[in-house]
């Protein structure tokens, strides 16, 4: 997902629709029910403690954000009709997950009770939630943010999420102030779920966190390792660096994937390979990842050997381009597409 609309001005009308559906958030809300603990390991558990990847399964899912591409009366049988296999949830401000639809009730995880129901409804579908995905605000509201993420990390824990997906990215503060801002509140928002064991997952996005002299600098400054990416191959692309260079990036930082969104750019054969100005022609040459010049197959191979065990989570931003009618099939055919990968 892009969402840096102070550093991006190629961010149109497909992309803004879809920010949109996907983002959802309730501002203004105050935080509240019960502190929530429970069993879950996060992904860190799927390394062993000498470092070496555990043998575990990756899963191929979809952001909640498609699920609504069906005809399904619920989340669960969108996610069957879709042929996924787990999904990530974004948090609104209030702590509903507004894209998870259901006729018969609302999800939270604003109280025990919820996240129970939240739990039940996962299990009986055998579908998981693989991440949460929250559209942070820290330099804007940053006691708002610790609080809500904190509890966004308890409800994690309780439900077997592996990981969370975080925005880190100026809203307020000059670009020049930011990193050391963003090192201070990561380390504050790390002691703060630090009996969670919930990781972080930084998405790559915008003007920010698509440098890699950022990420580089704010990792080694916090010094967590619950703090990590959630990567966006195609986000590396969109912001200009070359094809080649972005399996670099991807090579350089598997070790702290928790988490993917996976999405895809065709770009004209002459600019591939070219350092391009950032955004150039994305809402032109956006597609699925299955007729994109991201090679996904060896994605996969780069997150396998660093021990990456999570998801490979579908992000379409090109579904505007089809008619509402074919949309979930193409959702589907990504998936399948996927699966056949891992």
């Amino acid at each position: 997902m892009q969402g840096d609309p102070r550093e991006s001005k190629e961010s149109g009308g497909s992309r803004r629709a879809f920010l949109k559906s996907t983002s959802a958030v309730a501002a203004g809300l105050c935080l509240g029910g019960p502190s929530v603990a429970g069993a879950g390991a996060t992904l860190l558990a799927a390394r062993s403690a000498s470092g070496q990847p555990k043998a575990q399964g990756i899963r191929v899912t979809c952001r909640d954000a498609h699920l609504r591409t069906t005809s399904e009366k619920d989340c669960w049988s969108a996610l069957g009709k879709l042929g996924s296999q787990g999904v990530e949830a974004s948090v609104a401000d209030d702590l509903s997950l507004p894209a998870m639809f259901h006729p018969g009730q609302k999800y939270s995880l604003a109280t025990a009770e919820a996240i129970e129901r939240v739990a039940a409804d996962m299990q009986a579908a055998k579908l998981p939630i693989t991440a949460l995905c929250m559209s942070n605000r820290f330099d804007d509201r940053p006691e708002f943010e610790l609080k809500w993420c904190t509890q966004a990390a308890e409800a994690a824990k309780a439900l077997g999420v592996k990981a969370i997906r975080i925005d880190v990215w100026p809203h307020k503060l000059p670009a020049a102030e930011f990193l050391d801002f963003a090192v201070r509140t990561m380390k504050k928002l790390i002691e703060a779920t630090d009996s969670t064991g919930v990781a972080f997952g930084i998405e790559n996005h915008g003007g920010t966190t698509n440098r890699p002299e950022f990420l580089r600098e704010l990792f080694a400054g916090v010094g967590s390792p619950r703090l990590g990416l959630t990567l966006d191959i195609g986000n590396f692309y969109w912001f200009g660096h070359p094809l080649a260079k972005i399996y670099e990036l991807c090579g350089e930082f598997a070790p702290r994937v928790f988490h993917t969104h996976c999405k895809s750019i065709r770009f004209p054969a002459a600019e591939r390979e070219k350092k391009r100005p950032m955004g150039w022609g994305y809402e032109k040459y956006c597609c699925p990842i299955d007729a994109g010049d991201v090679d996904y197959r060896r994605v996969v191979e780069i997150l396998r050997k660093a021990g990456y065990a999570n998801d490979l989570c579908v992000e379409d931003e090109s579904l505007g381009k089809f008619p509402a009618a074919e949309q979930a099939a193409v959702v589907a055919r990504e998936l399948q597409y996927l699966k056949g990968l891992v």
